[in-house]
Protein backbone atom coordinates (compact mmCIF):
# COMPACT_ATOMS: atom_id res chain seq x y z
CA UNK A 1 0.00 0.00 0.00
CA UNK A 2 2.28 2.20 1.09
CA UNK A 3 4.56 1.83 -2.49
CA UNK A 4 1.15 2.63 -4.51
CA UNK A 5 1.06 5.66 -2.82
CA UNK A 6 4.56 6.52 -3.49
CA UNK A 7 3.98 6.09 -7.10
CA UNK A 8 1.50 8.34 -7.06
CA UNK A 9 2.90 10.92 -5.48
CA UNK A 10 5.33 10.68 -8.23
CA UNK A 11 2.79 10.29 -11.00
CA UNK A 12 1.51 13.71 -9.34
CA UNK A 13 4.69 15.35 -9.32
CA UNK A 14 5.91 14.67 -12.77
CA UNK A 15 2.19 15.23 -14.14
CA UNK A 16 2.92 19.09 -12.64
CA UNK A 17 0.07 18.56 -9.92
CA UNK A 18 -0.07 20.33 -6.61
CA UNK A 19 -0.10 17.73 -4.13
CA UNK A 20 -0.56 17.67 -0.15
CA UNK A 21 0.61 15.17 2.66
CA UNK A 22 -2.63 12.67 1.64
CA UNK A 23 -1.10 13.32 -2.02
CA UNK A 24 -4.32 14.80 -2.88
CA UNK A 25 -4.49 18.42 -5.03
CA UNK A 26 -7.11 20.63 -3.66
CA UNK A 27 -8.75 23.83 -4.89
CA UNK A 28 -10.38 26.99 -3.63
CA UNK A 29 -13.50 28.19 -5.37
CA UNK A 30 -14.26 31.56 -4.51
CA UNK A 31 -17.61 32.82 -5.32
CA UNK A 32 -19.92 36.23 -5.04
CA UNK A 33 -21.04 34.43 -1.69
CA UNK A 34 -18.01 33.42 -0.39
CA UNK A 35 -14.67 30.72 -0.29
CA UNK A 36 -14.82 27.11 0.09
CA UNK A 37 -12.03 24.54 -0.89
CA UNK A 38 -12.43 21.05 -2.54
CA UNK A 39 -9.89 18.15 -2.30
CA UNK A 40 -9.59 16.00 -5.03
CA UNK A 41 -9.48 12.18 -5.50
CA UNK A 42 -6.44 11.68 -8.18
CA UNK A 43 -6.50 7.78 -7.18
CA UNK A 44 -10.38 6.79 -7.81
CA UNK A 45 -11.11 9.36 -10.20
CA UNK A 46 -8.08 10.03 -12.35
CA UNK A 47 -9.51 11.02 -15.25
CA UNK A 48 -12.03 13.73 -13.81
CA UNK A 49 -9.49 15.21 -11.93
CA UNK A 50 -7.24 15.67 -14.70
CA UNK A 51 -10.40 16.91 -16.93
CA UNK A 52 -11.25 19.27 -13.97
CA UNK A 53 -7.85 20.80 -13.63
CA UNK A 54 -7.04 21.19 -17.27
CA UNK A 55 -10.36 23.97 -17.09
CA UNK A 56 -9.28 25.15 -13.52
CA UNK A 57 -5.75 25.80 -14.60
CA UNK A 58 -7.27 27.70 -17.93
CA UNK A 59 -9.30 30.06 -16.20
CA UNK A 60 -12.40 28.53 -17.11
CA UNK A 61 -14.82 28.68 -14.45
CA UNK A 62 -14.42 32.40 -13.79
CA UNK A 63 -17.43 34.25 -14.71
CA UNK A 64 -19.92 31.42 -14.62
CA UNK A 65 -22.59 31.14 -12.76
CA UNK A 66 -24.36 28.47 -10.26
CA UNK A 67 -27.14 27.54 -12.31
CA UNK A 68 -28.72 25.00 -11.16
CA UNK A 69 -29.58 25.09 -7.43
CA UNK A 70 -32.19 22.71 -5.66
CA UNK A 71 -32.24 22.65 -1.44
CA UNK A 72 -31.10 19.45 0.10
CA UNK A 73 -30.00 18.01 -3.34
CA UNK A 74 -27.49 20.02 -5.39
CA UNK A 75 -25.36 23.31 -6.29
CA UNK A 76 -24.01 22.83 -9.87
CA UNK A 77 -22.29 25.29 -11.91
CA UNK A 78 -19.46 25.24 -15.25
CA UNK A 79 -21.57 25.22 -18.12
CA UNK A 80 -23.07 29.23 -18.16
CA UNK A 81 -21.42 32.35 -18.23
CA UNK A 82 -23.43 35.62 -16.31
CA UNK A 83 -26.38 36.40 -19.49
CA UNK A 84 -26.88 32.58 -19.33
CA UNK A 85 -24.81 32.01 -22.08
CA UNK A 86 -23.32 28.03 -22.41
CA UNK A 87 -19.53 28.16 -22.75
CA UNK A 88 -18.07 25.96 -25.11
CA UNK A 89 -16.47 23.12 -23.70
CA UNK A 90 -13.44 20.33 -24.68
CA UNK A 91 -14.89 16.71 -25.29
CA UNK A 92 -16.86 14.71 -23.17
CA UNK A 93 -14.71 11.81 -20.73
CA UNK A 94 -15.50 8.57 -19.88
CA UNK A 95 -17.63 8.14 -16.41
CA UNK A 96 -15.62 6.42 -13.57
CA UNK A 97 -18.89 6.41 -11.14
CA UNK A 98 -17.41 2.72 -10.25
CA UNK A 99 -14.93 4.15 -8.40
CA UNK A 100 -16.32 3.29 -5.00
CA UNK A 101 -17.28 7.00 -3.85
CA UNK A 102 -20.61 7.73 -2.91
CA UNK A 103 -22.80 10.73 -3.74
CA UNK A 104 -22.57 11.90 -0.40
CA UNK A 105 -23.09 15.38 1.49
CA UNK A 106 -20.31 17.42 0.65
CA UNK A 107 -18.98 15.82 -2.00
CA UNK A 108 -18.44 16.87 -5.89
CA UNK A 109 -19.71 15.40 -8.68
CA UNK A 110 -19.49 15.56 -12.35
CA UNK A 111 -22.73 16.61 -14.06
CA UNK A 112 -23.68 14.96 -17.13
CA UNK A 113 -26.70 14.34 -19.59
CA UNK A 114 -28.86 10.90 -20.31
CA UNK A 115 -25.53 9.66 -22.01
CA UNK A 116 -23.37 8.53 -19.08
CA UNK A 117 -20.06 9.22 -20.79
CA UNK A 118 -20.97 12.97 -21.59
CA UNK A 119 -19.73 14.44 -18.74
CA UNK A 120 -17.36 17.80 -19.51
CA UNK A 121 -16.75 20.74 -17.43
CA UNK A 122 -20.16 21.40 -15.12
CA UNK A 123 -19.74 20.27 -11.42
CA UNK A 124 -22.08 20.28 -8.38
CA UNK A 125 -21.78 19.67 -4.97
CA UNK A 126 -24.13 17.58 -2.80
CA UNK A 127 -26.21 19.45 -0.16
CA UNK A 128 -27.39 15.64 1.30
CA UNK A 129 -26.28 12.29 1.05
CA UNK A 130 -27.88 11.60 -2.62
CA UNK A 131 -27.24 7.64 -2.66
CA UNK A 132 -29.42 7.74 -5.77
CA UNK A 133 -26.77 9.73 -8.02
CA UNK A 134 -24.47 6.53 -7.00
CA UNK A 135 -23.85 3.57 -10.40
CA UNK A 136 -26.56 0.42 -9.97
CA UNK A 137 -26.13 -2.97 -12.02
CA UNK A 138 -28.54 -1.83 -14.28
CA UNK A 139 -27.15 1.76 -14.53
CA UNK A 140 -24.04 4.37 -14.55
CA UNK A 141 -23.92 7.06 -11.44
CA UNK A 142 -22.36 10.36 -11.57
CA UNK A 143 -18.64 10.34 -10.84
CA UNK A 144 -17.74 11.41 -7.54
CA UNK A 145 -14.50 13.35 -7.46
CA UNK A 146 -13.89 15.47 -4.92
CA UNK A 147 -15.03 16.87 -1.37
CA UNK A 148 -15.42 19.81 0.18
CA UNK A 149 -12.78 19.96 3.17
CA UNK A 150 -13.50 23.90 3.84
CA UNK A 151 -16.07 26.33 3.50
CA UNK A 152 -19.03 23.60 3.55
CA UNK A 153 -21.67 26.38 5.32
CA UNK A 154 -20.30 28.63 1.98
CA UNK A 155 -22.17 25.97 -0.21
CA UNK A 156 -24.96 25.56 2.33
CA UNK A 157 -25.85 29.20 1.61
CA UNK A 158 -25.41 28.69 -1.93
CA UNK A 159 -28.16 25.78 -1.58
CA UNK A 160 -30.53 27.91 0.58
CA UNK A 161 -30.95 31.19 -1.99
CA UNK A 162 -34.27 31.25 -3.63
CA UNK A 163 -34.56 29.86 -7.16
CA UNK A 164 -37.07 29.98 -10.15
CA UNK A 165 -36.98 31.04 -13.91
CA UNK A 166 -33.36 32.71 -15.40
CA UNK A 167 -31.79 32.38 -18.82
CA UNK A 168 -33.07 28.93 -20.45
CA UNK A 169 -33.75 27.55 -17.06
CA UNK A 170 -37.53 27.46 -16.04
CA UNK A 171 -36.53 26.80 -12.70
CA UNK A 172 -34.04 25.89 -9.79
CA UNK A 173 -31.72 29.12 -11.08
CA UNK A 174 -30.92 31.43 -8.42
CA UNK A 175 -32.86 34.52 -8.51
CA UNK A 176 -29.64 36.56 -7.73
CA UNK A 177 -26.81 35.47 -9.71
CA UNK A 178 -24.15 33.55 -7.32
CA UNK A 179 -20.57 33.95 -9.91
CA UNK A 180 -17.78 32.50 -9.58
CA UNK A 181 -14.91 34.51 -9.86
CA UNK A 182 -12.15 32.17 -9.83
CA UNK A 183 -10.99 28.75 -8.68
CA UNK A 184 -7.42 27.92 -7.99
CA UNK A 185 -4.94 25.41 -7.19
CA UNK A 186 -4.33 25.74 -3.23
CA UNK A 187 -0.54 25.56 -3.26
Amino acid sequence: MRSARLLIAALLLTAGLVAHADGNPRVRVETSMGKFVIELDTERAPLTVANFLEYVRSGFYSGMVFHRVIANFIAQTGGYDEKYVEKLTRASIANESGNGLSNRRGTVGLARTADPHSGNSQFFVNLADNGGLDPQPSRWGYTVFGRVIEGMSVVDDIGAVATGEAGPFERDAPLKSIVVIRIEEVK
